[in-house]
């Protein structure tokens, strides 16, 4: 069979299932516009895209217009592939960036899967969530449903979707709803695993040191620190965590750019600032920050000792896609601390795989946390639950990488 995947940060979702294709026998081909490290057995076809949106347009349309620029770049790519002999059965996409729009137009009789990631709502999920940062848009909902017409353009021409939690899922609309299953991209739980030997070596102003599992290090991974992530949230909650565990370290892994949402405003000084630096300094008056060590972004080896030497980890997010860090620390064996937020709900049952706390509740969150720092045989209990949760439902190669591949399969077999 043949198989082409289009995703401009290739591998992004699909590094395990496209592999696992190649072994299986099939011919896989990736479209992809970021550079990419070489995938076994997959061939790579990167391609540019050019074009800016035209002056003029109008500002709902601007995001459209930039997708149909790069929908336009993939389809130029396509009919180069085509010329060269290529045709695939089964098109697997995330059409989020709109490269997967106009490739039916080359491969009419391919079937083609959508990645489902997230579906815009003006109100109930991520957009209004926090009142600190309302927006100033009053016209914000007819943004969203411009935004939303790159994946309501694939609905006509996807014959199915994937989406990894059954709330993102459930932000789709139907009739398209019902061609979705539900399927994580998985977590090696083999490789992700409790280490009781783990050490961390953190640099400090008063030199080296080495933590592990006997110290008492409270943990928190954000792919940038943002508000959608709760970072602003996790700061608040410092202080009095700090009064309540004085011995505690805090470990923060994340960088200072934007992911997602509104990027930070200047500051007094006319100046660019990031999140980090706003709300590090609202707190940091009132903090030891010789216990706080901000990490930036680490190599994922040094990610992994992050959650394995953890003695408390906090997980917040808006409702929003969820992130593998909150799987990787369960598959890890961490006692969680996690907002009670969509789709956390899915994976942290308050009491049986972690504690839920209110999002916007920063003293709750404090609670919680210097609670279990006191309570090892709650922390043990929560983390080994925690693991056999992500070992159960979202182990990669006995539960969601067969789903993945099944689903493909069916997708060819749909002929």
């Amino acid at each position: 069979m043949n198989i082409l995947f289009v995703h401009q940060n290739f591998p992004g979702q699909f590094k395990h299932l496209a592999p696992a294709l190649v072994r299986q026998g099939n011919r896989v081909v990736a479209l992809h516009i970021n550079a990419c490290p070489p995938v076994p057995g997959v061939q790579l076809v990167r391609y540019p895209v050019s074009g800016q949106p035209a002056q003029g347009t109008h500002r709902w349309l601007a995001d459209l217009e930039v997708k149909t620029l790069r929908a336009e770049a993939a389809y130029r790519a396509a009919r180069q592939l085509q010329q060269d002999g290529f045709t695939p059965d089964v098109i697997v996409a995330h059409p989020a960036w709109g490269e997967s729009l106009l490739l039916s137009q080359v491969w009419p009789a391919a079937r083609i899967g959508i990645y489902c990631e997230f579906f815009y709502h003006a109100q109930g999920a991520d957009v209004g969530f926090d009142p600190e940062f309302p927006g100033a848009d009053p016209d914000e909902g007819c943004r969203l449903q411009m935004k939303n017409a790159n994946y309501e353009l694939h609905f006509a021409r996807a014959h199915a979707g994937i989406a990894p939690t059954h709330w993102q899922a459930s932000l789709f609309p139907e009739p398209f709803a019902s061609r979705i299953v539900v399927i994580h991209d998985g977590i090696r739980t083999d490789l992700v695993r409790p280490n009781p030997e783990a050490k961390l070596q953190l640099q400090t102003a008063q030199g080296p040191i080495v933590l592990g599992q006997s110290d008492e290090v409270i943990t928190f991974v954000n792919r940038n620190l943002e508000p959608y992530r709760g970072y602003h949230q996790f700061m608040r909650a410092l202080p009095a965590l700090q009064k309540a565990r004085p011995q505690a370290r805090v470990v923060i892994i994340g960088g200072s750019e934007v992911s997602y949402g509104a990027a930070p405003p200047p500051g007094p000084d006319g100046k660019a600032q990031t999140w980090r630096e706003i709300f590090l300094n609202e707190v940091k008056g009132d903090l030891d920050l010789s216990r706080v060590h901000f990490v930036g972004k680490v190599p994922y080896a040094d990610f992994l000792r992050v959650l394995q030497v953890s003695t408390v980890h906090v997980y917040l997010t808006y409702p929003f896609v969820l992130s593998w860090s909150l799987l990787e620390a369960m598959s890890a064996g961490c006692a969680i601390v996690a907002s009670d937020t969509a789709p956390v709900r899915e994976a942290i049952r308050h009491g049986e795989t972690g504690q839920l706390v209110d999002f916007f509740d920063p003293a709750a969150l404090a609670e919680q946390v210097a609670a279990l720092c006191e309570n090892p045989t709650e922390r043990a209990r929560l983390g080994a639950q925690a693991r056999a949760f992500a070992v159960a439902q979202y182990d990669l190669e006995t539960r969601c990488l067969p789903r993945q591949m099944a689903w493909v399969q069916g997708l060819a077999g749909a002929y």
